[in-house]
This record gives structure tokens, C-alpha cells and sequence, in this order.
């Protein structure tokens, strides 16, 4: 049974974060961006660099919602074979790219909605390979939406856990903010 609430404010999963030692520790970005929880609690412990332990929560997955189409992070230009997903008012050539765009205003906030929605439809899309991803800024809201698409774009091959598809049910925004090229 799935339970629809319908389009939620942010989008994004919640932040998690390890409060048990001396000093809170990020260990997912999410709604509430680090920022903000600095500004509360004063700083934030750095990541584990180059350990690799058990999720100590759910979303922590090296590969978490992932389509069954390859994601290319970071594009900068479009493969004929390949579906955009867009971020902002410059988006790369798309002659023949089905594109959907996350925020064609470059809002944080609405892109991090309708991420997972935009990365399903695009997946189902008949007739590309994988699909192209613009940079996201890296702050702010931008860095959860980061997180969730290098989770998505994670190899297969990852032995934490089975593949693991977009999340259920999405809805995507009105139909005029997304566009096909002809």
C-alpha cells in the first residue's frame, strides 16, 4: 500500500544527523541545510573521510533511488541519446533531448520538489539510454540534491545493498514547466 500526502513543501528527505558524540556530525544533507543547523548548534563535525561503514540510518545507502538509466552528473553539453535534467535559465542544447528543468528560475527550494519526480519521468521515457544532469549548485538546499543524485547515479555494483529505484508516487509539476524540444 502506498500512502499519497501529495507534493510535499521541500522534497528532499529529512537531514540526519549523529548526535551522539561531543560534536553533531551531518551524515545526510536534507531539508534543513547545514547551514541553518550550524546556526543553531555552532559547528558541525566533518564527515569520515575514506571510511566506509555500515548505514547507520535509512538514506544513507551509497545507492539509494536509483533509475534503471545511467545519470551523467555535471553535464555541461547533451548526448543524442540522452534525456536533460536541467537546472536553471541556461540550459545546454537540446535539439532532440526530451528535458525537463528542476527550476528554470534556479530555486533551490522548487527544484529540490520536483527532483524525484522529474528523475522518474525521465527514466520511463522511452527512446534515451541515460540521462544528462546539469551542476546543482553545491550549497545551501543544493548540497541534499547533490547527494541524492551521486546516491542515484552510484554503480550498481555496490555490495551495501540491491538496487534501489525512484522514490513512489511523484508527481510532476504542470506541464509548462517542463519542455520537449521537437
Amino acid at each position: 500500500m502506498v500512502l499519497d500526502g501529495g507534493r510535499c513543501g521541500i522534497g528532499i528527505e529529512s537531514t540526519i544527523l549523529d548526535l551522539s558524540g561531543d560534536t553533531p556530525r551531518l551524515l545526510r544533507p536534507g531539508g534543513v541545510p547545514a547551514e541553518a543547523i550550524e546556526a543553531e548548534l555552532g559547528p558541525l563535525a566533518p564527515p569520515p573521510v575514506g571510511v566506509q561503514i555500515s548505514p547507520r540510518a535509512p538514506g544513507l545507502l551509497r545507492r539509494h533511488y536509483a533509475p534503471g538509466r545511467a545519470l551523467r552528473l555535471n553535464a555541461r553539453t547533451v548526448g543524442g541519446d540522452e534525456a536533460l535534467l536541467a537546472f536553471g535559465p541556461e540550459v545546454p542544447g537540446t535539439a532532440h533531448s526530451l528535458t525537463f528543468n528542476l527550476s528554470p528560475s534556479g530555486n533551490l527550494v522548487e527544484a529540490a520538489g520536483n527532483l524525484f519526480a522529474m528523475l522518474r519521468a525521465l527514466d520511463e521515457a522511452p527512446g534515451y539510454s541515460a540521462i544528462a544532469v546539469v551542476p546543482i549548485p553545491d550549497q545551501g538546499l543544493g548540497r541534499a540534491i547533490n547527494d541524492r543524485l551521486r546516491r542515484a547515479a552510484a554503480p550498481a555494483d555496490d555490495d551495501w545493498n540491491d538496487d534501489r529505484g525512484p522514490a513512489a508516487p511523484c508527481v510532476l509539476p504542470d506541464q509548462e514547466d517542463v519542455h520537449q524540444a521537437d
